[in-house]
């Protein structure tokens, strides 16, 4: 059986249903417009996240605050995170 991957667990006929909802909602010449506004918000939001991550790093290195832990800290979490995926890729129900 071939499975089929899904965004956030919905199906593309709920999609289908959810785009037709928002053209009846808001019509197809205003779509576009609020679409490109979401990407602009996500893309100031992203930016002020890295700038605040930036800052953060920036000054934990001025005081002398060592940041490494957080990177070993990571990289720890990803290979469990790899681990359990290999683990669950043969235990995933099929559909």
């Amino acid at each position: 059986m071939i499975l089929q991957p899904t965004l956030l667990f919905i199906s593309g006929g709920e999609i289908a249903f959810i785009l037709f909802i928002a053209v009846m909602v808001f019509g197809a010449d205003k779509l576009p417009e609020i679409a490109r506004g979401l990407g602009k918000g996500m893309r100031v939001l992203k930016d002020a996240t890295n700038d605040i991550k930036h800052e953060i790093t920036k000054t934990a290195e001025k005081n002398g605050i060592d940041t490494s832990i957080t990177k070993d800290i990571t990289k720890e979490l990803n290979e469990a995170k790899e681990n359990l995926d290999d683990f669950t890729g043969s235990v995933k129900r099929k559909l």
